[in-house]
Order: structure tokens, then C-alpha cells, then sequence
């Protein structure tokens, strides 16, 4: 609840909140807010875990330059503007620079050559005193904006920042030496393929047979997890809240938001974001952009942004990937939980305090939250149809079958939430996966750490158009080859981290589901059992082994679109029903995805095929099921009542 609310209260009710501050009062003297907004801004810091200044900035009520003055004056201390800030002479304290971004703070050099800090926060000495080097334990105090405080560390420590982005997730757990190895990678892939060649011209028959066999083998094992999922899913019962946690204070949290040529769903990303309930007095949106998108950068310069959305620009370097950049991203962030919203996300309005909610309540070892992901444009084609109906499968079905029968899950790559202790002792993102999601999720279970589904939804715009989609997908495909060849480094390992269960499952999830995509033409060729046409095998194999391995293939199918259609059922898409036995076809998609990823992971495994987003804003006359109202003009004023 913000002041806005609380503003309906009466006299007598007001006259019952807690004393104001001695800055509430300061402010109030100096004419910056009324008394009444002094005691309910009180009233809002009692519930959130807030300081004045943040409720104050958030609500619109004071601008940080007035909070500024007011500490200077209350503490006799300096003020610096960021003009000011970016011609002072920063001291090298052998700090490193991403507490200094983190704490919000930087030394620097006096006109009378002593040092001091500068900081938008004037309590933070007292905090500090202990990490600080001898030589700032007596540094005096100046006050400055926050962001400009930020920027000037970012300056100061352009190339170790950059560096650190970039190598932040340890060696053993990383795929950034791959580009080391490419002479190597090369030749031992034209081997293989030699070798694989060689054997067909020799061996056909033999061959055949082989993935005929492996490829059966892996349906099998397939169709167990998702019969097994399935049955998990549906069985679960809504957990019941654990005790505890619902009058404890909110807490901070900061959602990243990273953004590279996003000028066509900009101004609709802000007004999603304007329709989140939580406080904003405990939001802190941090959009992520490259330093060489300057057409995003305009456009976001020309919308009146809320004091709690700001952007961060990430320095340019390679590689030039979304988790390098929320890397760089994560020491800005003010809040104890770090979420991840992509540019065309349009969040349930109460998901950051059902999130916030649900963390108070789990046991620590529960470090990730992963809402449902859904689409907003499913009407628009057959593609967006089938896309839905993968989506509401994969994150209503299997997801919550896969977590509740033990295995680890691969993440998505938004609608996460960690708590950001864990997120920075892991190394946050790996930069060169290009599914950093889903190897984060394994990362975190190795470390023995757990992932929960929670029943909060995101809308995205579903990829509509076949040659963007089969880009999206084989970037997707290719991070699951890189995420299993990183983790199989050292198998034994890997087996002691997780456990037999968990590695198992690790085995069955992504040997299958990449073995699928890659040998479904073989599967594909028992259809010709079916119509009566001669098999390549026909001579080899009895016609009732042929028919046997073809069964195995027609039920697989009819147990596909049953899951389908169970995932689609609920009111919101039981239009999509009808069309679930339509995603055979769906599936060849996925195939040529598959090959365009295996042979990108040889020659550029680093390479991020960037997904277009705003297609389902052309060429249909309809807008995304939340965008009833013109956004691209929409303008927010300095007060944010409403909000």
C-alpha cells in the first residue's frame, strides 16, 4: 500500500500514526512535504522495509536533490552535484568496485587533498567502518545523487567491471574456454563426420538400425518422464502457506529488465511495469542496456520514467550476450531478491508480492522461484497456437511434475526470482551460455539449492513467424548441448553433487529431449509401416517388429496431444484443444532448429541469435491482450498517484 492509499484514512487515524522523523520533520519546515504526507509516508516505512528517502522518492512526494539538502543540513556535511561528481579526482582505496556499486558509495579526493565518501545515503559510515582501509576510516562525508555515485565507480572501473561481467561464474562451471579450443572443436567434428559417413556407405542397414534403436530407446525414456510428470502434476494439491512470513515487512527487490533494439515494445514494457501492485517504495527496476544500442537508449530517454525505474548501461564487449549483461547489472541492484523480466513481458499485477510472500515462507535451502510463462498473442496464427499450447505444457505440466517428483529443472529465462545472497556466491550468469537459464537451474541444484514453481503467470508475445521462431529455438537448443557438456565435464563429480535421482534425471531430461529433436526423422519413417509403404528396414527386420517399434511412435503421438490438450483445458485456452493433435507438424520446426544449433556450437558456440520481439503489434490490427489503452505516446508525470 503507498500514500496515495493511505490518504483515504481520516484525521483520527492519522493523528494515531507513529511520531515523524527528524528528517520528516525537516522536510516538512522546509515546505518540500505536508505533515499529513510526513505521517503516512511514517505509516508505509512501518510496513515496508524502506527508508524515508525511498518512500518519499518513490511516492513523487521529494526529489532526491531536496532529501540531499535535507541530510546536508541536518548533518553539516557536503553536497556534490553529478556535474560535480564527474570532475572530482576518485581515489583507488583497493576496494573492489562492486561493493562500492553495491553500498552505493566512492572515495575521493577534497579540494584540501583529504579524503572523503561520497554517497547518496548518509548512515552508511557507520556501516562501512569495519570493511573500510585505514585510509578512509577517518574519511569525512559528502552527500551526492545515487546514480551519479554509481556511474562514477562505473567509470573509474570500466575494464575490471567489464572483465568481471564477463569470467563471473567460475572456470570448472563455465563454457568460456570453448573459444579457445575452435582449431580443436573443428577438426575433431570433421572426424565424426567422416567417420559417420564412412560407416553409412559400409553399413547402411546397420547404421539405420542403430538410431532406429537409440531413437525408439529415447522415446521411451521420454514418454516415462512425461507420463511420470504428468501424473505429478495432477496429483499436486495447492501447497499450503507455511507459518510464518505474513506480517513480516516486505522486502526490497529488484527486477532486471535487459533491453537490446527494443525501441518497438518499449513504451508497453513501462506501462506493464506501472501496473504492478507491490510498493514501489521496495521496487527497484533496473533496465539493462548495451552501450551501443543507441536507438533504445533514445527511446527511453524520451519517456518520463518513475524514480523507481532506471536504466544501467553495460559497457560494450564480447561477448555480447543477456546474462553478460545482467552480470554487469546485478551490483546496481539495491533489493535482497533479484527478478528477470524480458522487454515483452506483461506480469501478473500482484506477482512481486506473491514472490516476496512466498520467500518469507519457504526454507532457506529454497533460493529460485519460477512463475508460469504464457502468451498473449496465441489468436494470431497457427504458429502462436502451437507455441501456446508447447508453453502451457512445458510450465503448467511438466515443470511442476518434474519439481515435485525431486528432479532439478532448467529455469526459463524470465518470471525468476532468487534470493540474491545464493545468485551472487554462484557467479550469477554464466555470459557465454546462451540459455543461461537453464544452466543456472542446474548450477543451483549441484550446489544443493531448490527451485519451486509458483502459480503466478507472465505473458510474452509468442514467437509467430517460422524463420524467427526456428532462430529462437535452435539459440535455445544450442544452450542445452553447451549447459549438458558443461555439467558432463566431470561426470563422478556431478553424480556426488546431485545425487542419483537428481542426475539421473538430469541424464533422461536432456539426452532424450535432444536426441528427440535430432533422430526425429528416423522416427518419422515408421509412418510408412502405416500407409503400406515398404520400411528401408523391411528386409531386415520381420514386418511385426516394424509394426512394434511403429506402435511405440503412435502412442508416443496419442500421449503428446493428450498432455496437450490437459495443459490447454482451463477456461483461458480451451480454445487451443482442437488444435493440439496439429503439433506433429509443429514439431519438424524444432528439427531444423536442431541441426542449425549443432552446427552453430561448432563454429559459434558464443554467437546469440537475438529473438525479434513487437511482431504480434504488426500486421494483425490487434494489440496484446493488456494494451487496451495507446501506449506509444503514453508519458508518466513526476507524481505517481495512481501507480
Amino acid at each position: 500500500m503507498g500514500i496515495s492509499e493511505l490518504r483515504q484514512l481520516d484525521a483520527r487515524q492519522l493523528r494515531a500514526a507513529e511520531p515523524v522523523s527528524l528528517l520528516g520533520r525537516d522536510l516538512v519546515r522546509s515546505g518540500v512535504i505536508s505533515k499529513s504526507d510526513a505521517a503516512l509516508a511514517q505509516m508505509v516505512k512501518k510496513q515496508c522495509d524502506a527508508s524515508l528517502d525511498r518512500i518519499l522518492t518513490a511516492e513523487g512526494l521529494a526529489s532526491e536533490d531536496d532529501l540531499l539538502t535535507a541530510h546536508a543540513r541536518r548533518l553539516a556535511a557536503g553536497q556534490m552535484s553529478a556535474g560535480d561528481l564527474e570532475g572530482a579526482t576518485l581515489l583507488d582505496a583497493d576496494l573492489d568496485p562492486r561493493v562500492l556499486l553495491k553500498h552505493g558509495f566512492v572515495p575521493l579526493e577534497a579540494e584540501t587533498g583529504e579524503p572523503v565518501i561520497a554517497t547518496a545515503n548518509p548512515h552508511i559510515l557507520c556501516r562501512l567502518q569495519s570493511h573500510l582501509p585505514e585510509a578512509l576510516k577517518g574519511a569525512g562525508l559528502v552527500l551526492a545523487p545515487h546514480h551519479a555515485v554509481q556511474e562514477a565507480v562505473a567509470r573509474q572501473h570500466r575494464n575490471r567491471l567489464t572483465e568481471a561481467a564477463r569470467a563471473r561464474v567460475s572456470e570448472a562451471e563455465s563454457c568460456r574456454t570453448w573459444g579457445q579450443t575452435f582449431n580443436k572443436r573443428l577438426a575433431l567434428t570433421l572426424v565424426l563426420i567422416a567417420a559417420l559417413c564412412t560407416l553409412t556407405l559400409a553399413f547402411p542397414t546397420g547404421v539405420f538400425t542403430v538410431f532406429i534403436l537409440w531413437a525408439s530407446f529415447t522415446l521411451l525414456v521420454s514418454m516415462v518422464m512425461k507420463t511420470a510428470s504428468f501424473a505429478a502434476s495432477r496429483a499436486a494439491k495447492e501447497d499450503k502457506p507455511l507459518p510464518g512470513g505474513a506480517k513480516e515487512p516486505l522486502p526490497k527487490v529488484s527486477i532486471l529488465v535487459p533491453l537490446f533494439r527494443e525501441t518497438e515494445i518499449a513504451h508497453a514494457l513501462v506501462a506493464r511495469l506501472c501496473r504492478l501492485t507491490y510498493p514501489k517504495c521496495l521496487l527497484d527496476v533496473v533496465l539493462v542496456l548495451e552501450e551501443k544500442d543507441d536507438l533504445t537508449r533514445q527511446t527511453l530517454a524520451a519517456i518520463d520514467l518513475p524514480p523507481w525505474i532506471r536504466p544501467v548501461v553495460v559497457p560494450d564487449g564480447t561477448p555480447r550476450t543477456k546474462p553478460r549483461a545482467m552480470n554487469y547489472a546485478l551490483d546496481f541492484c539495491e533489493g535482497d531478491i533479484i527478478g528477470i523480466y524480458d522487454a515483452e513481458d506483461a506480469p501478473d499485477p500482484d506477482q512481486i508480492t506473491m514472490v516476496a510472500r512466498r520467500f518469507q515462507q519457504v526454507p532457506p535451502e529454497v533460493v529460485c522461484l519460477q512463475g508460469v510463462l504464457d502468451y498473449y498473442n496465441p489468436r494470431q496464427n497457427w504458429l502462436a497456437r502451437c507455441f501456446t499450447i508447447e508453453y502451457a505444457t512445458w510450465f503448467r505440466v511438466m515443470l511442476p511434475g518434474m519439481a515435485r517428483l525431486g528432479f532439478a529443472i532448467p529455469l526459463g529465462g524470465t518470471t525468476l526470482f532468487f534470493r540474491r545472497e545464493v545468485l551472487e556466491e554462484l557467479g550469477g550468469w554464466d555470459a557465454h551460455n546462451v540459455t543461461e537459464d537453464a544452466d543456472l537451474g542446474f548450477r543451483l541444484a549441484r550446489h544443493g539449492y531448490r527451485t519451486e514453481m509458483i502459480p503466478t503467470v507472465t505473458e510474452e508475445e509468442a514467437n509467430c513467424r517460422p524463420w524467427p521462431w526456428i532462430k529462437q529455438r535452435s539459440r535455445w537448443l544450442k544452450g542445452y548441448m553447451t549447459t549438458y557438456l558443461v555439467h558432463m565435464r566431470r561426470p563422478m563429480q556431478l553424480h556426488r553433487q546431485l545425487g542419483n535421482w537428481k542426475f539421473w534425471g538430469f541424464q533422461a531430461h536432456f539426452v532424450s529431449a535432444l536426441s528427440q529433436f535430432f533422430l526425429a526423422p528416423v522416427l518419422w519413417s515408421f509412418w510408412l509401416v502405416f500407409l503400406g509403404v515398404p520400411h528401408p528396414l523391411g528386409r531386415v527386420l520381420p514386418h511385426e517388429v516394424l509394426v512394434g517399434f511403429g506402435s511405440l511412435f503412435l502412442v508416443s503421438e496419442v500421449l503428446n496431444i493428450a498432455i496437450h490438450m490437459t495443459a490447454v483445458s482451463g477456461r483461458k485456452h480451451s480454445f487451443l484443444m482442437g488444435w493440439a493433435p496439429t503439433m506433429h507438424f509443429y514439431a519438424p520446426l524444432g528439427t531444423i532448429a536442431a541441426y542449425k544449433a549443432l552446427y552453430e556450437i561448432v563454429l559459434k558456440p558464443f554467437y546469440w541469435d537475438k529473438t525479434a520481439h513487437g511482431l504480434s503489434l504488426h500486421g494483425t490490427g490487434q494489440r496484446p491482450s493488456d494494451a487496451a489503452d495507446d501506449l506509444t505516446g503514453i508519458k508518466f508525470q513526476p507524481r505517481h498517484e495512481g501507480l
